[in-house]
C-alpha cells in the first residue's frame, strides 16, 4: 500500500490542478497487453510514456472496477476490486506508481449514485426479511437546507461554518447527527425500497417483482442500476428516508470508505459520475445534494488535501457550492437548444453532417463566438469565485467524436482555443489524431455512444492498428478499417499533422504561466456579427496589461487600459499576459486590440494561421518566434497592417522549438482558419499599435 495519506491543513485546492492537462482513457479500448482483444491496465501503463510525451500530465480512467458490464462498468459490482478483464488491484497500483514517476496524476471514475444489481450490498438488501436494524429517523435530526450557502452570498451566521478554502461547510451539525445515531452497520436501507409491491416510485423509475424482497426499488439509469439511498429532500411516504438522516449518512460513509481505499493506494482523486443525482426529489438548485457533498468533502479533504474531484454536473454554480474542484461542459442538447459545448463543436441535430452544423468552429457556419460567451462567462465566474475551474473537453465517452464533421484545419483552430482556455483541458483518447466516430451496434450499454469507444489506432503496419494481437473477431470493438484511418505512427511522421499540432499547443500550455488553469481570462474582441475572437490570459500571480470587459460585445474593438508592472511567477520569472486571437471563418476580418498592449521583446506564436505569400497558401503549421531564435520569414504581405511586428509565414523549414528563457514575455497567438477554397487564402489581422518587435 502506498503511503499517500496526508493530514496536513487543506490547501485552497489541489496544487497540481493549476498545470493539469487531462487525457481521458476508455480502458477496454486503449491498449491490450495480453492478446484477449480487450484493453487492460498493463497496456495502459505501457503507454503512459506516450500520454506524457503528448503533453498531458493527468489521466482520467473510465470505470475499471469489477462489473457485469451491462453499462460499460458504470454498474459497479465491487468498488474495491479491479475488473478481471483489466487486471488486478496490484496492476492499478503499479499504474499509479509509474504515473507518479512521470509526474502524472490519475483520477478514477467514481459512481456514487448507484451500483450493479449484483453488488453484495444490493443482494443483501433484497432479502425477503432483512434482519438488520435501522434506527427510526426523527424529523428534528435532519439537517436544515438553510445551511446551504450560495456562492458569493455567505452570511455572517454561516461564515464561521463555511470555509471557502475547502468550498464546503464544516458540517459539525451533520457529524453530530451521525455520532448520536445508534444505527448499526446495515444495508437494509442502502437502497431506496418502497414498502409494498404495489407502491410505485413516486415519479421515479422503479423495478418490481425481480427480487425476493417485498416492494419495488428505485433505479438511477438502466434497470440494472439500483439507486443508492441518499434520502429524499421532502419525504412524504413512510418508505422515503430524509436526506442527511442516519440512513443517508450511512451511505455517505460507505462511499467515503471507497474513496479512502483507492486514495490510500495512490489514486489522485475522482471524476464523479452523475454527481448531482444523489438526493431524490431535490429542489431547484440541488440544495440537499449540495449539502450531502459538503458533508462528504468535510470528511475526506482533511485526510487527502491533494485529492482532486471533478463533477459530472454541468452547472458549476451548484457543483462549486457542493465542494468540487472542477466541473465541465457536458454534451447537452435538449429539443434543439445547444449548450456551450454544442455551440463550439456540434451545434446540429445531425451530428455527422457538416453542412447543417452551426457550431463556431465550422468555417462555413458564420456563427459568432458571442452566444457561447453569454453562456460561458457567468459559469466561469461562478467557478472563479469558488476557486474552482470550469473545463472544456474535446469529446468524451458519452459524446460523438467530431473528426468527420470538422476538417483537420477546423480541428486545429478548435484545439488552439480549447487548449488555451481557462480551466484544465480534457483531451479524449484518439482525438489528437482525429479518430472518427463509427456507427456501430450497441455494446455493453453503449447504444449510440459505442461508436466513440473504438480501439485506439496506433500503427497501420501492425495487426488491429497496434491495439491488440488478438484475432480481429475477438476485439472488444472493431478497429477502423478504412484505408485512411489515422494512426499515431502516420500522424507523428507528418510534420503538419493534427497530432503534432496538439503536441505544440500542449507544450506551450506547459511552458507558460499565462495558460495555467487558474490564470486570468479577459475577452478583448467578440463581435456579434463577425467570426473573430480574441482574449488575454494573464498569470494568476501577475497583472493584466489590459482590463477589458469580459462579456460579449457588439463591437470588435474594446478600449485600452493602463499597462501595469509584471509580477514574478512562482519560478521567479516574470509572468506577462498572453494574447490569443482567432477567426474560424473563411474571410478577412480585423480584430482591433488595445493600443497599450505591449508586445515589445515578446514572443509571437502563430498557431495554424494560413498566410498569403505570393498568392499561395502555405501549408499551416505552428510557428514560434522569439528574439533569441533565428527567424525565417516569407514576404510579409501584412506588414503594413501590423506595423513593426513581423507576421510573415516561414517557408522552407520548421523553426526551432521554443526555449524558455529567464522571463515570460507577452505572447500573441493567432489561430485562423480564414482560407479560401481557391487556395488564395487570407489571414486574420491583429492590429497591435505600439509594437516594437
Amino acid at each position: 500500500m502506498s503511503g499517500r495519506v496526508r493530514h496536513a491543513e487543506a490547501s485552497p485546492r489541489p496544487s497540481w490542478l493549476s498545470s493539469a492537462r487531462f487525457y481521458e482513457v476508455y480502458p477496454q479500448s486503449f491498449a491490450d497487453s495480453n492478446g484477449d482483444g480487450i484493453g487492460d491496465l498493463r497496456g495502459l501503463t505501457e503507454r503512459l510514456g506516450y500520454i506524457h510525451d503528448l503533453g498531458c500530465n493527468a489521466l482520467w480512467i473510465n470505470p475499471c472496477f469489477d462489473s457485469p458490464f451491462k453499462d460499460a462498468g458504470y454498474d459497479v459490482r465491487d468498488y474495491t476490486k479491479v475488473a478481471p478483464r483489466y487486471g488486478t488491484n496490484d496492476d492499478l497500483t503499479a499504474l499509479f506508481e509509474h504515473a507518479h514517476t512521470l509526474g502524472m496524476h490519475v483520477l478514477l471514475d467514481l459512481v456514487p449514485g448507484h451500483t450493479s444489481e449484483e453488488h453484495p450490498w444490493f443482494q443483501a438488501s433484497s432479502r425477503p426479511d432483512p434482519t438488520e436494524r435501522v434506527t427510526p429517523v426523527d424529523a428534528d435530526r435532519t439537517i436544515p437546507v438553510e445551511s446551504v450557502t450560495p456562492v458569493g452570498q455567505t452570511t455572517p451566521r454561516i461564515a464561521s461554518l463555511f470555509d471557502p478554502r475547502r468550498r464546503g461547510s464544516d458540517c459539525e451539525t451533520i457529524r453530530r447527527v451521525a455520532q448520536e445515531s445508534d444505527t448499526q452497520e446495515s444495508v437494509s436501507d442502502r437502497y431506496i425500497w418502497t414498502d409494498s409491491w404495489i407502491s410505485r416510485g413516486d415519479g421515479l423509475p422503479f423495478i418490481g417483482g425481480e427480487t425476493e424482497r417485498d416492494g419495488t426499488y428505485i433505479i438511477n439509469f438502466f434497470k440494472c442500476q439500483p439507486a443508492l439511498n441518499y434520502g429524499f429532500a421532502h419525504p412524504k411516504h413512510p418508505w422515503q428516508k430524509p436526506a442527511l438522516g442516519p440512513e443517508a449518512l450511512a451511505t455517505c460513509e460507505a462511499m467515503l470508505d471507497v474513496m479512502r481505499f483507492w486514495l490510500s493506494r495512490g489514486a489522485d482523486g475522482f471524476r464523479v459520475d452523475m454527481a448531482d443525482s444523489l438526493v431524490k426529489h431535490d429542489d431547484d438548485g440541488k440544495p440537499f445534494t449540495i449539502r450531502t457533498w459538503q458533508y462528504i468533502f468535510s470528511r475526506i479533504r482533511p485526510e487527502f488535501p491533494e485529492a482532486a474531484f471533478v463533477a459530472e454536473w454541468g452547472r458549476p454554480y451548484e457543483s462549486m457550492q457542493a465542494g468540487f474542484d472542477m466541473d465541465f461542459y457536458l454534451d447537452w442538447r435538449w429539443d434543439g437548444h445547444p449548450n456551450g459545448y454544442n455551440m463550439l463543436l456540434r451545434n446540429t441535430d445531425t451530428p455527422l453532417d457538416h453542412e447543417s452544423d452551426a457550431s463556431y468552429f465550422n468555417a462555413d457556419s458564420g456563427t459568432s463566438i458571442a452566444p457561447f460567451l453569454e453562456q460561458y462567462l457567468p459559469q466561469l465566474h461562478d467557478c472563479e469565485r469558488a476557486s474552482g475551474t470550469f473545463n472544456l473537453i474535446t469529446c468524451n465517452h458519452d459524446t460523438l467524436r467530431v473528426a468527420q464533421r470538422l476538417t483537420e484545419r477546423e480541428l486545429k483552430v478548435a484545439y488552439g482555443m480549447l487548449l488555451t482556455m481557462p480551466g484544465c483541458p480534457f483531451l479524449y483518447y484518439g482525438d489528437e489524431i482525429g479518430m472518427r466516430y463509427r456507427p456501430l451496434p450497441t455494446k455493453e450499454g453503449g447504444y449510440v455512444r459505442t461508436g466513440s469507444r473504438t480501439p485506439m489506432q496506433w500503427d497501420a503496419d501492425k495487426p488491429n492498428l497496434g491495439f491488440s494481437c488478438a484475432p480481429s473477431e475477438s476485439l472488444y470493438l472493431p478497429v477502423d478499417s478504412a484505408a485512411d484511418a489515422p494512426t499515431v505512427a502516420s500522424e507523428a511522421a507528418r510534420e503538419d499533422s493534427l497530432f503534432n499540432w496538439v503536441r505544440e499547443v500542449l507544450a506551450l500550455r506547459a511552458e507558460q504561466p499565462a495558460l495555467a488553469s487558474d490564470a486570468r481570462f479577459d475577452v478583448v474582441a467578440a463581435p456579434v456579427d463577425g467570426r473573430a475572437f480574441a482574449y488575454i490570459r494573464t498569470p494568476a500571480d501577475g497583472h493584466a496589461s489590459t482590463h477589458p470587459r469580459t462579456t460579449a460585445d457588439s463591437s470588435s474593438a474594446f478600449g485600452s487600459a493602463a499597462t501595469r508592472d509584471d509580477a514574478a511567477d512562482r519560478n521567479g520569472a516574470t509572468g506577462r499576459p498572453l494574447l490569443i486571437a482567432m477567426n474560424p471563418g473563411r474571410g478577412i476580418e480585423t480584430a482591433e486590440l488595445p493600443s497599450e498592449l505591449r508586445p515589445d521583446a515578446s514572443m509571437l506564436l502563430a498557431l495554424g494561421s494560413p498566410t498569403v505569400s505570393r498568392s499561395h497558401l502555405d501549408t499551416p503549421r505552428p510557428v514560434i518566434r522569439h528574439p533569441r531564435l533565428e527567424t525565417h520569414s516569407a514576404s510579409p504581405p501584412l506588414a503594413g497592417a501590423v506595423g513593426k511586428a513581423d507576421w510573415g509565414w516561414p517557408t522552407g523549414r520548421r523553426p526551432r522549438r521554443l526555449q524558455t528563457g529567464p522571463t515570460h514575455r507577452p505572447i500573441a497567438i493567432v489561430v485562423n482558419m480564414s482560407y479560401g477554397k481557391s487556395r488564395t487564402g487570407s489571414t486574420l489581422v491583429c492590429q497591435i499599435a505600439g509594437s516594437s518587435t
